[in-house]
């Protein structure tokens, strides 16, 4: 249990380093580089975003976040959740929903695309030794994915490994199913076509339609576990790729890009 909790607290609430990394370890590197992204573009994010950040940058890397850690690590990260929807609630609800907003979405559904995928990978994919059929365990995955409860609403108490997956990465309603964030991806990146020109804009949105048409027309019913576990590790091949794409389209591109022939 001690070797849990250094863990977890090296996970958490380790400093971040002077240097900061584009791949963070931590929780708090990844909000301190998040912080110092959004203070390069603060002229375009509102009063209420930027602050709701800096609340959550401070409860992780505050003086008293150890103490609170170690007092009560579940109430700890129980909170640092809510403060996370509370980002998304203030930048959906105070910001113009323009081309920073939808890039700001994009990330999001993206980064959520790839962790329910890994979350998924590690309990149902190839690489386990057994099958994971625990009920508390399976309860787990479900609540680590904040869909306990819409799962329960759906298939009431039958918790199952298949059903689980069924619901993670392909239900078109749950805003956490693979699916589901794949759609507004594709959609995300649609509505920014008239930001660039439209070569430049076809690669990521050639990928985004392909990996949400793989899933919209995936059917469990096919799909034994070992076929959902082939399924994921494509879905985040494809995750990876629409990443380096979008990435060098819209961030990394050269001027040369831009400039007309």
């Amino acid at each position: 249990r001690a070797f849990s909790r250094a863990k977890a607290s090296e996970l958490v609430i380790d400093p971040p380093s002077s240097r900061l990394r584009a791949s963070a370890k931590a929780s708090s590197e990844g909000l301190a580089l998040a912080r110092e992204n959004a203070r390069q573009v603060r002229d375009q994010i509102t009063t209420e975003t930027w602050e709701r950040l800096n609340l959550l940058y401070l409860r992780v890397t505050g003086p008293e976040a150890p103490k609170a850690f170690a007092d009560s690590p579940s109430t700890f990260l129980h909170e640092i959740i809510a403060d996370l929807h509370l980002f998304k609630g203030a930048a959906d609800a105070t910001m113009s929903h323009g081309e920073g907003w939808r890039f700001l979405l994009l990330g999001v559904y993206l980064e959520r695309a790839q962790l329910v995928g890994r979350l998924l990978g590690v309990c149902f994919g190839d690489g386990r030794r057994r099958p994971l059929d625990d009920h508390m365990a399976l309860m787990s995955v479900l609540r680590m994915s904040c869909g306990l409860e819409p799962y329960l609403r759906r298939f009431t108490a039958d918790i199952q490994p298949r059903k689980i997956l069924e619901f993670l990465l392909l239900d078109e309603e749950f805003p956490r199913s693979i699916r589901f964030a794949t759609a507004r991806i594709e959609e995300h990146l649609s509505a920014t076509a008239r930001y660039v020109d439209a070569a430049g804009h076809a690669g990521p949105e050639r990928l985004a339609g392909r990996l949400r048409a793989r899933l919209q027309y995936a059917d469990m019913d096919e799909l034994d576990v070992a076929g959902a576990g082939a399924l994921i590790s494509t879905v985040l091949d494809e995750c990876a790729a629409l990443h380096q794409a979008i990435y060098d389209t819209f961030v990394a591109y050269s001027l040369e890009m831009r400039l007309p022939a």
